[in-house]
This record gives C-alpha cells, structure tokens and sequence, in this order.
C-alpha cells in the first residue's frame, strides 16, 4: 500500500497521483487528507505557501462531490487570478478520470457572460476570486445556497488585499450548514475573526510554528547606506550568476524604477505592479515562468499567487511594514521541498526590525557582507570557466578552425586560456576595480585586507575562515545539504559550519579558524564517487564572521584564481546565462527584457 493509499482516497485519484508523479504526500497533505474524507468539520490549516495545499484540499473536496448533480457544490476562493488559475488546472488535473466532474475558473479581466455560460452547464466546483464572484452573485449568475464545501486558500492573503467584506457578503450566501476549509499561512487577526464568525469549532492542524517562515529558506541580512540600496542589489545579483529572483519594493514607482535601472545596466528584469494591465501583467508572467526574467521586481499586492517553484532567491529590497508580509514574502523560494535563500538589505536604522523579525518567527538571520569588487570578478570568473569547459561543440566551427588556428599561431595554451577568460572577465573587472565597500563597517580592515598581498598561503589561528569547494548545484547540492554532507564528512558539530553559499558547480563555506586544519586535512586527495572534492581556502572571505561567530576571518591569500580554476573539477552550468539571449521585449507598463550586451563596464 502507497502512502497516498493509505489516507483513503478513491482509486480514480490514486491513478491520477500516479500519473502526475507524486511520491508521497506533503505534511499538510498527510494531516489534512485523511480528517477531511472521514469527517464531515470545519478545518483550519496554517501551513506556508508551496507546501502542497491544493492537493490538500482538493482530493477531499474531489472525492466528495457528487458528480450526478450539476449543481455548485464546493466553491474555492483565492485571492489572484493567477492562483485561481492554477488551482483550477490543479484540480483538472487530479480529477481527470472522475467522470462528469466540471471545474470552473471565474475572474476579473475575462468576459463575465462566458464565465456565467460555463457555470449554467454544470460545474460542481467552482474557483473563484472574491471580487468577481461578488459581482455574478449580485447579478444571479451564480448560485451558492446549496453548496456543501467552502475553501478559503491563501485567506491571509486575501484579506491583506482587502477583500474582509467581499468575503463576509459571500460567506452569507452559502447556507449555515456547509464545510468550510480554511488554508492559510499565517493567522493574523482578521482571519481569525472570519474563522470565529462563519466556523463551527473547526479542527485545527498546522505544519510548522504559527506564522513561522519554511524551515527550507536561508534568512540573510546586508547592511548599506541608503543611497547604496541598488548598487548592493546589483552585487547581489552579480555574486549569483544563475539568479531566479522575486525583489520586493515598498511601492509601484520604487518596484517600476528598480525594474527599470536593472534592465538599463542589462539585467533580465521585469516590473510587477498595480499600474500594469491585465495584458502587461501576463506577458511579464509568461517571461517570468520562461526565466526569460531572472528578476522580477514587484510589490507585495501584485505577487500576490505568483507560484513558481524554483525561484532561487527572495530580495528584500525594502522590508514591508507586517511580519506577516515578509513570511508571504520569503515563501516565495525554498517550495516544494527546495532550499532558498531571503535576502534583507537594511539600513542600520531598521536592524531593529531584523530583531523584530527574528523573535516573531522563530528563525535567525544571518549577518552578511556585500561582496567587493574583486569577490564578485573571483565567483564571476569561476562561472565562466565552467560555462566554457561545459560549452557543447558546435561543429560547424571545424570549417573555420584552419583560419583561427593562422591568426592564434604563437599563442601558446596558457595564454591563450587567459585571453580566453579575459575577454568576459575583464569587463566585471573594469567595472569593480576600486569600487567602494559599500558595508557601513570594518571598511578600513576591508580595504586594508584588499590591499594585501595574495601570494603567500597562511592559515589563519583565529576568527572564522572562508573555504571554496568544487562542488555545487549541479552536484544536486544546495545549502542544506551541501552543509550536512561537510559537517558529517569533517566530523563537525551542528554549529560549526556556516555562511553556505551555493553556486551551480562550485561553493563556499565557513568555520571557525580552530577546525580548518582538521577540514583541509579530510579533503587531502578526498574522492566522491571516483572525483576528487577539493577544499580550500578562498580569496572570497565575503560572508565570513557575522553575529557570535567572532568577527570575520581574514581567509587565505594562496593560490591564484588562474591555478585554483584549473584545479575545480566540478560539474559545469547548468543554469540561465545571464548573456543569453532571452528574446524579451519591452513595454510601456511591464518592462522586461535582456540588454547584457549592452552592459556598462
């Protein structure tokens, strides 16, 4: 018996599990499944964004209608025509051998009369959001009094919309015996007001603490001068060659013209706002969902049902004014049993709400660096080596080879491989080389410690150390686990291995500067699986020290790039080049689209 057996759904549900992949059920799914098919209650789950809720909820309420009726017997309300979209698909999908079961999507910004013609020839299920559902029952298009089950998804989010009295007016239309299944990530008052007024001592289970963020995202904090908010942005993208990002702004202008410089320095930005149209709107999404976009400016309202599952990074380009906010925010990455990473950039008048933050979710944040200059030109410089060593051969180069081969005669391969990395590199490098350290401290040590000599190896005795290792993303690491395997491999404690930075073939780490010769030592000639793992210590110390780690260690000025480069035997890029080209267009509303060739360095 399967574990989706064994909470008691039909076999027309389990064949349709079987072909849409699912393994297991989630935590959500396993305690939420088995009480809504064997009792007939009210139910309240708090659980984040991306942790399987549709499914949750929609094999029961599937299993459940009576599909010789073809009256409305389950309504779902979300807050976003995009997430009723795809709750509508994610139903379609499970229910795809229940015969005579209608699904309908009703929404603003689709003909209403076509909307109401779908309805009148049967949909059992109908998924809504408030605001136009509202309109068609005002108008008799819909009727609701007889409905059985009612899904409130995302409610926290719905009511940060301000749909509260859009909800009320429809909760009263539906008759006083109905189910009502409330799924939400947080639990601010308001929806514990709905919950009281339309509930009848609901059941309550919950995935995680109250309002709590995933366990699967990384919480990071940079602190800046305010004026230096975008060029740390733009670092941060720059030290994460394959991005895929959802950035935050306060407002629709900040959100429109962050967008806008990003894409004028040759980002592959797009905006997401309140001022876009429904058509502007769409095709950003369309370019966000085809990473054609690797970052997606937006407000809060407008990412509202934004559900892609491998967003990489969460950028807090300002912090919002709710908790509850930031923790919709940050579930935007680490979905479906991925990692992420929430970035914070703060001024130091806001660590306050750092603290604030943390308390309110149970959850440290880690204090970081934005890179320098030559930090960024150093990961910058490994990405290109492995994008080239990964680079499939175009054959049709062989006919050209005997003209290349006359003009590079006398170039021997070393430099060659130079003349070859520079001519990418040097354009990080032009533009990086004497920028400012934009952390509001330690900027003399900073600059002092750049302006070191690099050619001789030490190992430092105090402080914490910044290691590189040639294995990454395409080794099927990410943070989480690239940090088990190091603590169980070393033999470290818990604690003792932090500020893991995962690239798409290589990584970064620290420990404190007591456990480095024990670490150098274990991956002396030390093979996985027939290849040699090679650890080091970096030129990069970004993310070394940070809060009760001692200060930040001041790494090792060993090894070139150049040799290390020829020593990382890892996996190539398997990413987005931020160089390719995305075919984005640009409009008056949306702006996106892809100018790198037209970078600024």
């Amino acid at each position: 018996m399967t574990k989706f057996e064994a909470l008691g759904l039909d076999k027309s549900l389990l064949d349709a599990i079987v072909d849409l992949g699912f393994e297991s059920p989630s935590e959500v799914q396993e305690k939420a499944i088995p009480i809504l098919l064997n009792q007939e209650t009210d139910l309240v789950a708090l659980a984040q964004t991306g942790t399987g809720k549709t499914a949750a909820f929609g094999f029961p309420l599937i299993q459940k209608i009576d599909t010789s009726s073809r009256t409305t017997q389950g309504l779902i309300l979300s807050p976003t025509r995009e997430l009723c979209l795809q709750i509508t698909n994610e139903l379609k999908a499970y229910s795809k051998y229940e015969k005579g079961l209608n699904v309908v999507a009703i929404y603003g910004g689709a003909s209403i009369t076509e909307q109401a013609n779908q309805i009148r020839r049967g949909a059992q299920i109908v998924v809504a959001t408030p605001g136009r559902i509202k309109d068609m029952i005002s108008r008799g298009m819909v009727n609701i009094s007889k409905l059985d089950y009612c899904v409130l998804d995302e409610a926290d989010e719905m009511l940060n919309m301000g749909f509260y009295e859009d909800i009320k007016d429809i909760l009263s239309n539906t008759p006083d015996e109905k189910f009502t299944w409330l799924f939400s990530a947080t639990m601010p008052r308001e929806v514990s007001t709905i919950a009281k007024k339309f509930m009848h001592n609901p059941q309550e289970i919950t995935v995680g603490s109250k309002n709590a963020g995933a366990t699967t995202v990384q919480h990071e904090y940079y602190v800046v001068g305010g004026r230096d908010r975008y060029p740390a942005l733009k670092r941060l993208a720059d030290t994460n060659p394959d991005i895929f990002s959802v950035v935050f702004c306060r407002t629709k202008r900040d959100t429109q013209r962050v967008a806008e410089k990003l894409i004028e320095d040759g980002y592959n930005a797009g905006a997401l706002h309140g001022d876009l149209s429904q058509n502007q709107r769409d095709l950003v999404m369309s370019a966000f969902r085809k990473k054609q976009i690797q970052m997606l400016v937006a407000t809060d309202v407008a990412a509202r049902g934004i559900d892609v599952d491998d967003i990489t990074h969460v950028i807090n380009y300002q912090l919002p004014d709710e908790i509850e906010t930031y923790t919709h925010r940050s579930g935007r990455t680490g979905r479906a049993g991925k990692s992420g990473v929430s970035m914070v950039i703060v001024t130091r008048s806001e660590l306050r709400k750092i603290k604030a933050l943390e308390k309110k979710l149970q959850t440290e944040f880690l204090s970081k660096k934005i890179p320098t200059g030559m930090e960024i030109c150093e990961i910058q410089l490994y990405h290109l080596a492995n994008k080239i060593k990964n680079t499939e051969i175009n054959e049709e180069v062989e006919n050209y080879l005997p003209a290349i081969n006359d003009v590079l005669e006398g170039v021997d391969r070393e430099e060659l491989i130079k003349k070859i990395v520079s001519v990418e590199f040097t354009r990080f490098f032009d533009y990086y080389n004497k920028t400012k350290d934009l952390n509001t401290s330690d900027r003399g040590e900073r600059g002092e410690r750049e302006g070191r000599s690099r050619d001789k190896a030490e190992i430092p005795t105090s402080g914490s150390v910044r290691y590189f290792i040639n294995v990454g993303e395409r080794d099927d690491y990410d943070w989480m686990t690239l940090k088990d395997f190091l603590r169980d491999t070393v033999g470290l404690g818990k604690e003792d291995v932090f500020k893991v930075d995962v690239k798409e073939s290589f990584s970064f780490f620290n420990t404190d500067a007591e456990h480095t010769e024990k670490v150098l030592a274990t991956f002396t000639e030390f093979k996985v699986d027939g290849r040699f793992v090679n650890v080091e210590i970096s030129n990069n110390p970004g993310g070394g020290g940070g809060r009760g780690r001692g200060g930040r260690g001041r790494g090792d000025r060993g090894r070139s790039s150049s040799s290390r480069g020829r020593d990382n035997r890892g996996g190539g890029d398997r990413g987005r080049s931020r160089n390719k080209d995305s075919r984005g267009s640009r409009d008056s509303g949306g702006s996106y689209g892809n100018k790198r060739s037209k970078r600024r360095y």
